[in-house]
Order: structure tokens, then sequence, then C-alpha cells
């Protein structure tokens, strides 16, 4: 065998997977192979003056490398069981919270010392939520901040890069199973190991579907979530994120019985594109560093959409509205929430008019010729809900960017180790479908490492 073991992806689940792998000294050889770009050479030509969107790179700066899609994000670390994926239904409820909270210490150790760790636990704001019909998920944040998070990245690699053989640039097309372990295939060669770990995020989901096929793992349909970003004044949600920073709230529609429900929440931050399969959607950032902060807050409204049979292509779905928003915008679109409910387009006249300055260069036009009304109507009523615990969300001016949309992978079929059918051939992270989160991703990582140990 080339290798004891081979990861392949270097995001969250991969990083920390690597990290506990190596930790303590032992005589195991361990790779990672990597689509993307080492975080240093990790660049998006996107400049905002000559380049102003997304010219569709071989390999997304944003979305692939080392550190994975999490790595420009905003670095926000939920310590839950809530959400952010079903991880604790493999491993129980309080090992998954045990790994997510020593993440934290990985993370505090490596250049984070000096962030706050939030709570929504016991404060009043969950009265106020119930009385509007509003329900905040209990959770512990920490907040790195897109530039803390970046230097948590840089420590970790320069503590693996002399521990473990990284393979940058280097894309693999498929898994073979072999008798005593497997053949990962890149290009014209391959490398040969006793175990492998997969861990491609949600960049990866199409690639892990075609594998499975291959490879006769069953899968099962996961969710698509779909919605807008909202951007609107800071000091509109301040007295929510000053104290909880994220809030992740729940709103039962009255029309449809759809919940809807807040999703990273980026106080002071920006509005960003985010390049997945080619395809050009809205997310949004924030800093720690008060330097780098703007007068706007923003959030995703997400609605969950299930499938049941005969249709499966839950990302499909999520991809076909979002190249209709990529169609009509030539990327993504934004619009006033008072032009949306006046039925009219948004302008770049009236954008320009409004009190609230957008943070990102997006086309103004109409969601209402994008998104599905059954959606749309659930985002009008959690906006109009979020006004009467946040007075000033649904003002005229307040933006809307379309369309955000969260893609997961088809959950497969993997153990309580998280271990596929194939002995030894390891899923975890976003790519497995079961997490959907930094913290829950990274976790997944950990466990897998220790299994490994305890076993190898």
């Amino acid at each position: 065998m080339d290798y004891d073991i081979i990861i392949i992806g270097a995001g969250p689940g991969g990083i920390y997977s690597a990290y506990e792998l190596t930790k303590e000294p032992t005589d195991l050889k361990i790779a990672v192979f990597e689509a993307g770009n080492p975080l240093e050479k990790r660049r998006c030509p996107i400049d905002g003056e000559k380049i102003t969107s997304c010219v569709r790179c071989k390999t997304c700066a944003i979305m692939s490398g080392f550190g994975g899609a999490g790595a420009f994000s905003d670095g926000k670390y939920n310590i839950t069981n809530n959400f952010g994926g079903t991880l604790y239904e493999h491993v129980g409820r309080q090992t998954a919270l045990d790994l997510m909270n020593y993440v934290d210490h990985i993370n505090t150790s490596h250049g984070a010392e000096n962030t706050k760790l939030y709570s929504t636990s016991g404060t009043r704001f969950k009265k106020l939520c119930l009385q509007n019909k509003l329900h905040l998920l209990d959770a512990s944040i920490r907040h790195l901040g897109t530039d803390l998070n970046y230097v948590v990245l840089e420590n970790l690699y320069k503590e693996l890069k002399d521990k473990v053989d990284f393979y940058f640039n280097t894309p693999v097309s498929t898994v073979e199973v072999l008798s005593e372990g497997f053949r990962v295939i890149y290009g014209d060669t391959s490398a040969d190991c006793r175990k492998c770990i997969i861990s491609v995020g949600r960049s990866g989901s199409k690639w892990m579907e075609s594998v499975c096929q291959q490879l006769s793992i069953p899968t099962l349909s996961n969710r698509v979530d779909l919605g807008v970003r909202v951007e609107l004044p800071a000091v509109i949600f301040s007295h929510l994120t000053d104290e909880l920073y994220e809030s992740k709230i729940v709103y039962k529609t009255e029309k449809f019985e759809d919940n809807v429900r807040t999703f990273c929440m980026n106080p002071y931050g920006i509005v960003v594109n985010e390049n997945t399969n080619g395809i050009i959607t809205a997310n949004g950032h924030s800093y720690e560093d008060v330097n780098m902060r703007t007068e706007n807050t923003n959030f995703a409204l997400l609605v969950s959409k299930h499938f049941s049979e005969p249709f499966r292509d839950s990302n499909g779905y999520g991809e076909s509205i979002a190249r209709l928003s990529n169609m009509l915008g030539g990327g993504v679109i934004v619009q006033r929430f008072g032009d949306l409910m006046r039925g009219r387009r948004s302008t770049v006249r009236r954008i320009e008019e409004g009190l609230v300055r957008p943070t990102l260069k997006a086309t103004p036009g109409d969601l209402s010729l994008v998104l599905p009304k059954r959606i749309l109507d659930g985002i009008i009523e959690m906006i109009q809900a979020l006004d009467k615990i946040a007075p000033g969300t649904a003002n005229d001016d307040t933006l809307l960017y379309g369309v955000e949309v969260k893609f997961y992978n088809m959950e497969v079929e993997i153990d309580e180790n998280l271990e596929s059918p194939y002995k030894g051939l390891y899923i975890i992270g976003d790519g497995s479908g079961v997490t959907h989160s930094l913290s829950h991703a990274s976790a997944s990582g950990i466990y897998v490492a220790r299994h490994l140990l305890a076993n190898m």
C-alpha cells in the first residue's frame, strides 16, 4: 500500500481528521487529496472593479481548496444538535456535543482564543419570539469571523504539512475497492491505501453521487433549501445580534404550514457571490476585526423542500431555480422589499435612492419571476413576522438577494462509525448528507480519526 489512510477533500472533515490522526506520533502514512489550491493560493479574481462577476474558474477558489467552502465563510461554529446536521443520530447526542466542544478547543488554541462564545440558552428573546409565533433554537455559537477563520486554518496547515502528504490541484476521479483496501484514481495515476476517508463537502455532491452509483452504495434523497439573503441596517437587529450573534429563528407559515428559518446571520457583514458547480447564488460573510465591519447585517431566509417518489433530485430542482436567476440577472438578483410587495421590479435608480447601501453588486430585478409562489409567500410572511421582534425588517428599503440555495448531498448509507458498506471506507462531512455545518463536519472528522486510531 502507498498509504495507510487517504483522505479525499481538505475541507473541515478532512482537516480535522488529519489533525486528530497526527496529534500524537504514529507510523501511519497519510495523504490528503484536494481538487483546489493551498490556502495561500486561494484567490477569487473578482475585485469589484475590473472584474465584477464570476468568470467561472476551472476550480472555484471560494468553494474548493484547503479549508473547503468554509474557508471564506464567516467562521461560525454552532455547538448544538438542534441544527447543522444529524451526526447525533449516528454517534449519540452527548458524543456529538463533546466532539463539537473539542473542535472549539482546537480552534481557540490555534488563533481564535480571543473570540467570544455566544449562547441563546435562557435568553429573554425566547419569550419575545414565542409571543410572535417564532421559535428561537438553542445553541452555543463561536464566531471566528472570515479573518480569524483564515488564521486558524493557516495554523492548522503549518502543523499538518510536515506530517501529511498533501496533493493540491489533484481532483480524484473515482475510488476502486481492492481485496484489502482502496485505490484512489487521479489523472493518469493512482494511489492505494488500507483505509479511505471521503470528505468532499457540498461542492462535491455530484462527485459523491457518482461514486455511490459506481460502488452501489445506497443513498436517500435529501432536502434542498431555497430562499433569499436579506440585507438591512445593522441597528435593526442589533438588540439580537449584540447578545446572541447568531439567532436561528423558525416560523411556520399560516398559508402552507411550511417552515421558514433564518440562516447564517452576519452582523455588520457583507453579501457575497457563491459558485456551486457553475451556478451563482448569494451568501454572506462577516469579520471579527471591527475595522472591516459595514453598517449592514445580512442573513438568509430559507424554506426546506423534501421530495418523494417519483422525483428524487432535490439538488437538480434547486439548481434549475438558481439557473433561472442567473439567466435573468446574469448572476444574483437584488430587489427592494417594497418593490416586491408592489409587484414591480427594482431598478438601479430605486436601489440607489433607498436607505440601504448594497454590499454586493447585483442586478436589480424581480424575484417573483424566479422563486416559486409558495416559497416567496413564505418568505414574505417570515419578514412580516420578524418585523414584530425587530421593527424595520419589513421596511421598503430592505434588500433581498436571490436566490440563495443550500444544496445537500444525498444522504449516504453509513453506520454508527460513519463507515460505508465497504469496511474501511468512511464518508464524512457535508458530502455524506449527514452534516450541514462547520462544527458538525469537523466533529465527524474527529470521530472517524479516533475510530481508526483505536482499530489500526
